[in-house]
């Protein structure tokens, strides 16, 4: 099975160069201050009005507002096609419709299992692991995946201008960096 996440030994042979390049690069993890504050704001925000039990209407007002103009969100398909890449490319509110009628039938709750998020001044990439279940007393997740958000910071705070998800499957585990947050 091959590994998406960084050899040891390829991190050893690196590390001089890594360690100059990256001396004063901020740490993966969690961002420290007010940058930490709307970043971790917009991600709960984001799992907490897709979540709820099969009926019950979601904010949409809230998740709209959570997005950038022009957002996309992309849904990776799990069968491919000949060129290996489908997706599914929707703005908010293709994606308001799309999930509103599996909602009223079903009940969905998302959480957050693990995140790394890199900085670069108004420019935020997270990659958050979560997991989804009916209820949130299920013992275990129906799936699991990684969701893949740029964020850019406006007057307005943090919004969500890209996310992109894929889920777990049989020929793609996720790799066990991805189930723990860095310190």
């Amino acid at each position: 099975m091959q590994s998406h996440c960084p050899s040891k030994t390829l991190l050893f042979l690196l590390w001089p160069l890594l360690l100059g390049a990256c001396r004063s690069a901020p740490k993966l993890g969690a961002p420290a201050g007010p940058d930490a504050a709307g970043i971790d704001s917009v991600l709960q925000d984001l799992y907490a009005v897709i979540s709820g039990p099969a009926g019950e209407p979601r904010d949409w007002d809230r998740f709209r507002e959570l997005f950038a103009p022009e957002a996309r969100l992309v849904a990776r398909a799990g069968a491919t096609d000949q060129d290996g890449m489908r997706v599914q490319v929707m703005t908010p509110d293709d994606y308001i419709r799309q999930a509103e009628p599996y909602f009223a039938q079903s009940g969905f709750h998302e959480s957050e299992l693990a995140r790394r998020v890199e900085l670069f001044g108004d420019l935020a990439h997270v990659f958050s692991t979560y997991e989804s279940r009916v209820a949130p007393e299920d013992e275990l997740p129906f799936q699991r995946g990684i969701n893949s958000i740029q964020l850019l910071r406006s007057a307005d705070g943090w919004k969500v201008l890209h996310l992109t998800w894929e889920s777990e499957n049989d020929r793609r585990p996720l790799p066990e960096c991805y189930l723990i947050s860095p310190p």
